[in-house]
This record gives C-alpha cells, sequence and structure tokens, in this order.
C-alpha cells in the first residue's frame, strides 16, 4: 500500500516556519500505522524538514505560467513511478481535477479553511465535481463541512463521502501548580484575528493588575498593530516547541477571531496544554473546547471585561483549565486512528486479494463453533451446521473446528479445561489454511490473545462472531451472556446477534441483527399437506447438552404451558422437556415434530425485539402454523397470513381454537409462513450476509434490513 500526501504549494514543512497544514501532517504521519507507507511532498526553501519521508519538489519557476501547476505536474513525475494507491490532497481544491484526470489513484481532499473562499471550491458546480472525483472529502470542523454544503439539495448528497476530522495536539502531563500569571495570544497581529481588540483590553488589565504579564506570539508584516506595556512581552514568530511551552505555564489565552476560524488551532493547544481560555463564537472555534468562555460582543470593553473575570476569580479560572485538560482528547493518536481507519476504509479493496476481491469472492473461512461431534447426532440439527451448509452451497472453503469438542477430547493435569491446547490448534489451523475469515458461534473459549495475535500476523484477517443466546436484561442469564458478546466484540468487525441491536441496553459497537436460519436440508417437512394427530407441538429442555429433564429446575414457560392447558381442554398437545416428558433430540425430533399441525415458539425469559430461538426456524420451516409473542415485533417481517401473533395467554388460546377448527385457512397460513421464512430466513441468505458484511461488500439490504 502506497499512500502520498500532497502539501500546498510553498507550505513550508519545516520546523523554521511550519504552518497548521505541516503540523498536523507532520504529527498525524508519525503516529499514523500507515507511516512507513507514506511519503510527503512539498515545496519549501528551508533545508531542516519535518520528517524524513519528505520529498522536495524542486521546481523552476516562471512568470509565465502558475508555479502552482508547475508543481503538481512535478508532483505527477514522482506519482508516475511510484504508483500510489491513495494521493491526500491538503487545502488545495483546485489540484483534485489535474490529479484526477492523470492518475488512478483514489483521492482523499483535506479541507483547512472555508471552502467557499478557496480556488478549486467557491462555486457550487465546482464542489459536486469535488463529490464525484474524490473518495473522501475530509474538513476540520463542522462549520467547515456545513460551509461546504451550501447550496446541494440534501437528497442527491452522498454524505459517506463526508467526514470530519479536526486538528490535534499532544497532550503532556500539566501541572497546574506551575502556572503563572500570564495571558497569551498566538497568532497573525492583526484585526482578523482580533488582535486589536487583545491590545486595547490588555493595556488596561496589565494597568490594573501589576502582577500579571501577557505574551504575544506572532507577527503580521501586512498590518501594523503596536501596543507597549512593560509587563506585555511581543516574541514574534516562534517555533511550534516554543509555543507550547508557553501555553504549559500560561493561565489564560485569548483567541478572539473577527474572522470565523475554520477550527482554531490555538484554541485547541492551549486547551490541551491547560490554559483558561477565552475565545469569539466564529467559525469552527466553539468546536476547539467546551469549557472557555464565549465573546458575546466582539470589543475590546468584552475582551477586558472575560478577562478581569478570570483573573479575579481565581477558583474559577482553575476549574476552566482543569476542565480543558482532563476532557482533551483531540491528541495525535485519536485524530491519526480516524485517519486511518478512512484510509483503511478507501484501500481496503487494493488490500484484500490486490483489487479482484467482491460479493462473488470466494473465501477461505475458518469456521469455530460447537458442532456437538461429541453426542453422537443428537445436536445434529444446529444453526453451526446451517450456517456451514449455507458457506459450502456458496462456494466458499470451509474449515470447520468443533471448540467443545477439542477441549472435551483433550483434558490434561497441565492443561485442566483443554483450553491451550484449542488455542495452539486454532494458530496452526490458521498456519496451515491461512483463512480470510474467522467466524465464532459461541467459542468462548478462544482467548482473545490467540485473536490479536492472528490479527498481528494479518492485517487483512477479517473476524466475525454470531450469537443465538438471549441478551435483553429480562432475559435468562443475562450478565453472563452479555459479557461473554462484549469480551470478543471490540476484536470483531462485526456481531451478529439473532436479537435486535436496538433492543440491547449496553452499547455493542458494530452489531447487526440476524434471523434465525432455516435450511433445505434440515426443515424437510410440509406439515400442512399432512393429516396430523397432535393439534400443538411445543418442546423446551433444561440444556442441550444435558439432554434430559434436571430435577428441580422450573422454567417459567411450563408454567405458561400448563395454564394453557388448563383453558384448552379440547386441544392435543405434544409437549417435550416438561411435566416428566423428556426433551426430544435428533431424528426423533424431527419424527415427532411431524404429527403437528401448529406450533408455539416461546423463548425463555421476557419477549424482546426479534429475539427467538432457533425453535423458530423449526417450526415454522417445517411447515406448522406458528405462534409467536407479539412483542418480538416479528410482525416486522410476516403478515397474519404467514404466522399468528398473540398478545397474551387469552390471545393466544382463542387463536389456537380458531386454527384448530379452519383446517383451510390454517394450512394456508402455515404454507405461508414457510415459503417466506425459506425465501428471505434461508441458511444460504444468512451466510452470505455474514460475509458481505463482514467484508463490507455494498449489496442490496436484505429482507430484515428494512
Amino acid at each position: 500500500m502506497k499512500i502520498s500526501i500532497l502539501l500546498p504549494y510553498k507550505e513550508n514543512f519545516s520546523s523554521k516556519y511550519a504552518g497548521a497544514v505541516s503540523l498536523f501532517v507532520k504529527d498525524t504521519t508519525i503516529c499514523s500505522k500507515y507511516k512507513n507507507s507514506i511519503n510527503v511532498y512539498g515545496y519549501t526553501q528551508y533545508k531542516s524538514k519535518l520528517l524524513s519521508n519528505y520529498i522536495n519538489l524542486n521546481i523552476k519557476k516562471s512568470l509565465l505560467r502558475s508555479n502552482s501547476k508547475t508543481y503538481v505536474e512535478k508532483f505527477l513525475e514522482y506519482e508516475k513511478r511510484l504508483s500510489s494507491d491513495l494521493i491526500e490532497i491538503h487545502n488545495r481544491p483546485n489540484y483534485v481535477k489535474f490529479l484526477f484526470t492523470n492518475t488512478n489513484a483514489k483521492i482523499i481532499l483535506y479541507f483547512h479553511n472555508d471552502p467557499l473562499t478557496m480556488n478549486g471550491s467557491k462555486y457550487l458546480n465546482e464542489r459536486k465535481e469535488l463529490l464525484d472525483q474524490t473518495h473522501k472529502l475530509i474538513f476540520n470542523s463542522k462549520w467547515s463541512r456545513d460551509r461546504f454544503l451550501q447550496g446541494f439539495n440534501k437528497h442527491d448528497l452522498d454524505k459517506d463521502k463526508l467526514a470530519v476530522i479536526y486538528q490535534s495536539s499532544k497532550k503532556v502531563k500539566i501541572n497546574f501548580n506551575n502556572k503563572k500569571n500570564i495571558i497569551s495570544f498566538v497568532g497573525k497581529l492583526n484585526s482578523a484575528k482580533g488582535y486589536d481588540l487583545f491590545g486595547s483590553a490588555i493595556i488596561k488589565i496589565l494597568d490594573k493588575y501589576k502582577n500579571w504579564k501577557a505574551v504575544v506570539i506572532g507577527d503580521e508584516p501586512r498590518e501594523k498593530i503596536i501596543f507597549h506595556h512593560k509587563n506585555l512581552k511581543i516574541l514574534g514568530f516562534k517555533t511550534h516547541e516554543f509555543v507550547l511551552k508557553n501555553f504549559n505555564t500560561s493561565s489564560i489565552s485569548v483567541v478572539c477571531s473577527r474572522w470565523n476560524e475554520p477550527f482554531g488551532r490555538t484554541s485547541l493547544e492551549a486547551s490541551s496544554r491547560g490554559c483558561a481560555l477565552i475565545i469569539s463564537n466564529k467559525g469552527g472555534l466553539p468546536e476547539t473546547t467546551k469549557h472557555a468562555l464565549v465573546l458575546n460582543k466582539l470589543t475590546s470593553a468584552e475582551v477586558y471585561s472575560k478577562i478581569d473575570f478570570l483573573i479575579k476569580n481565581k477558583k474559577n479560572r482553575v476549574l476552566l483549565q482543569k476542565k480543558n485538560y482532563n476532557n482533551f482528547k483531540f491528541t495525535h493518536k485519536y485524530i491519526t486512528g480516524l485517519q486511518d481507519i478512512v484510509r483503511f476504509e478507501i484501500l481496503k479493496p487494493q488490500i484484500f486479494f490486490f483489487n479482484k476481491i467482491n460479493k462473488n469472492t470466494k473465501f477461505k473461512i475458518l469456521h469455530i463453533t460447537n458442532f456437538n461431534e461429541r453426542h453422537n447426532g443428537r445436536l445434529h440439527y444446529n444453526t453451526g451446521r446451517r450456517l456451514n451448509n449455507g458457506f459450502i452451497r456458496s462456494g466458499h472453503n470451509v474449515l470447520a473446528l468443533s471448540d467443545r469438542d477439542i477441549l472435551k477430547q483433550n483434558k490434561t493435569f497441565t492443561d485442566i479445561k483443554g483450553k491451550t491446547y484449542l488455542n495452539d490448534k486454532l494458530i496452526k489451523c490458521y498456519e496451515n489454511f491461512k483463512p480470510n475469515i474467522i467466524i465464532l458461534g459461541h467459542a468462548d473459549n478462544v482467548s482473545n490473545e490467540t485473536l490479536e495475535y492472528l490479527r498481528n500476523k494479518d492485517k487483512h484477517l477479517k473476524i466475525a462472531q454470531w450469537f443465538l443466546d438471549p441478551v435483553s436484561k429480562q432475559g435468562p442469564d443475562y450478565k453472563r451472556n452479555r459479557d461473554r458478546i462484549i469480551s470478543k466484540s471490540n476484536l470483531c468487525n462485526l456481531n451478529f446477534l439473532t436479537t435486535s441491536p436496538s433492543a440491547l441496553d449496553f452499547n455493542l459497537k458494530n452489531s447487526l441483527f440476524m434471523p434465525n436460519p432455516c435450511d433445505e436440508a434440515f426443515e424437510t417437512l410440509n406439515n400442512y399437506n399432512r393429516d396430523c394427530k397432535s393439534d400443538l407441538f411445543f418442546a423446551m429442555s433444561h440444556g442441550v447438552h444435558r439432554g434430559n429433564l434436571k430435577s428441580g429446575k422450573i422454567d417459567d414457560r411450563e408454567l405458561f404451558i400448563n395454564k394453557l392447558i388448563k383453558m384448552n381442554a379440547n386441544i392435543i398437545f405434544d409437549l417435550y422437556g416438561m411435566n416428566n416428558k423428556q426433551p426430544i433430540w435428533g431424528d426423533q425430533f424431527i419424527h415427532n415434530i411431524s404429527n403437528s399441525k401448529m406450533g408455539l415458539n416461546l423463548s425463555r425469559g421476557e419477549p424482546v425485539k426479534h429475539y427467538s430461538s432457533d425453535r423458530l426456524a423449526q417450526l415454522i420451516g417445517n411447515g406448522l402454523l406458528t405462534f409467536i409473542d407479539k412483542k418480538t415485533c416479528y410482525h416486522d417481517f410476516f403478515s397474519d397470513q404467514e404466522m399468528i401473533f398473540y398478545n397474551n395467554l387469552s390471545d393466544l388460546t382463542e387463536k389456537i381454537q380458531k386454527y384448530k377448527k379452519n383446517k383451510y385457512e390454517r394450512k394456508k397460513i402455515a404454507k405461508n409462513g414457510k415459503k417466506k421464512y425459506f425465501k428471505y430466513f434461508n441458511s444460504n441468505i444468512v451466510s452470505q450476509f455474514i460475509i458481505n458484511k463482514s467484508f463490507e461488500f455494498k449489496t442490496t439490504k436484505t429482507y430484515w434490513e428494512k
């Protein structure tokens, strides 16, 4: 991967006179995980460069043609040899069209100034063209972004192409006891920056408070605004390091710009060093900190009033200092992380399979879940195998690893639970198989350390997990299930749940809903075509691995079912896993379910949006008329002509009685339900959904994403 950063012509990428753009590029390049793939191009006459990977574009200046054009042409000479994957242009929208026409690289444009004042983005048609020719437009503030969007029809705008990434600063340890009675002003000494307002106010402040001093850093050859006071030091232009050290000891920093600052680096850096800030409400300045005194009026009297307040009220001054410092998050590392995410999103097609990867690519999948081999086929009909079938039917190469079986078979005195063996085996499987993606299903014993190790070996490796158990606070084993899914969530590109993520009461990043899949090889019955002896089928267990009833264990569902039995004396129930009737598995389950007209889908715990156990796929997939609690919100996907929704026990009773009598309607709805479930929720679609989302392919939305 090759990344080229093109600075504005005459941007001094040198410590002697570095501007905001140069400092931003230097600091973020150093922190980037792609720093070894980055070259920075610019033009400067200074010999001391900010980075070793800087290339100076030496050009012959001419009075007859644009030096900027010559500069970009010189860059293209390098580019033809380097053939970058990504070119990042800083603050020069007028460079984009020329580079877009003459390179195959993808382009990011950074705006550090007001887009409406810059050549190449002043007019709406120019800004529309920039959107078409770039892969990302990055703004240094929301204010700058909103300026760019002026005149756009929001419905025609691809907002995914826009991002706000603020400037950054290094956060160092500050001893607030070392803060001195110093008021700082840093920037151009002109009226646009409000230096005249500051100067008039500071003279009065220094006359009133003899023990306070003011320090001014900056210059302005084009505009002479001069102030004198024995306690006012005007230092002229200083290095960036000097400015930061000044903020370390300053108590108050004033940024009273008249013009709309696109962001405000001075305010940002003063915040990072724990200064009490006074700012104007201009441009992006208010975005630099939430803990500043904002000037209500841009007058010297107002500037004086705010400084006077902070001097007289030490408690408020120190509080603002500490709030700015403690809440500062725009560090080089944080901001660079945002940049690298954008880079990765744009470059991932090049990263994977030399830009040939797409939704039709056949992947190598390492699928780790409990395939229950030790149970001798009793638990063959499980979700892991359904998904495996889907992956294989789509042409993917699948290596299945049954984690629980490996643990069971490889316990030793030195590895009591078999975890070391499992994780060592996973690494060996990875080395021999080299999967493109690892998919985990309840693989709790795969350690995070192992997954991190594999990620470090292959930065292109995708990791995803699916999770079937309830994660509702009102459900069973809530804390345990929540902790299980969270424990690996940050290591996974995506987390797939059979519960709607919107129903969770905890934050789970990168999470999506996936339905319990049915499978053409598993759900083979069409009960709507059969004359079944039983009316209503319901099966539960006290744990799939136990295999039989647990003495003394009571499930809330038993209470519900027993009430239902009492209210429906004429209904022939076929029940398993309760009332001393053992649960059923494997082929016996298929044989027994074939004798029922209707099935009750009743999961443990309180109903929650879109959650169901995999029993739903077995019931509706085998052609039983299926009843489900309305509070699961499955009416988002199915109509009452495909699935029966009930509100409570009485409503369920009424509907069971209705469809027992109405044979024609019962069979029609059951048939519609199976047809709909197989059309949208089959294992081929669900498994490919996991692949498409994990690799972030652009595809049409699946039915359940509507």
